[in-house]
């Protein structure tokens, strides 16, 4: 028996979620959340999985430095603005770097959050950050 496929189209929407689970855990948490988030109710319920959101790590650790995760300003902004408020009570776990440490601990309430992991940040913003004193910084 001979089969004649010619084409053969499957779209992203078209696969199962075990499939879909299996291909987002490929890349990182992050990008998963931003790529899909609103893109249809399935979606947004695949990605608001513990799998994606009980930790989430913005900077890209190496061994010599902390770098920077976010490109832009607007991913940073949507992440704020639409992301995190949406999935904040599944969030346990935030990676942060100090240029974008406040607007990401601004954007929502972490009522099960119980790690916070801090790169790059000067010892006197770690202690303004938790006694609630307001951080001034002045660039000469």
């Amino acid at each position: 028996m001979k089969i004649n496929i010619k084409y053969s189209c499957v779209e992203l929407n078209d696969l199962p979620d075990e499939i879909l689970l299996i291909i987002f855990k490929k890349p990182d948490n992050r990008e998963v959340l931003y790529s899909f988030q609103g893109f249809n109710e399935r979606f947004n319920k695949i990605i608001h999985d513990s799998v994606f959101t009980s930790r989430l790590s913005f900077p890209q650790l190496s061994f010599k430095k902390c770098i920077k995760k976010f490109s832009s300003d607007i991913i940073l902004n949507r992440f704020c603005s639409q992301i995190l408020p949406t999935i904040r009570t599944k969030i346990k776990w935030l990676d942060l770097e100090s240029e974008s440490m406040r607007n990401i601990l601004d954007a929502a309430d972490y009522p099960n959050l119980y790690a916070l992991g801090l790169y790059n940040i000067e010892e006197e913003t770690a202690k303004c950050l938790f006694t609630g004193k307001e951080i001034s910084i002045v660039f000469y």
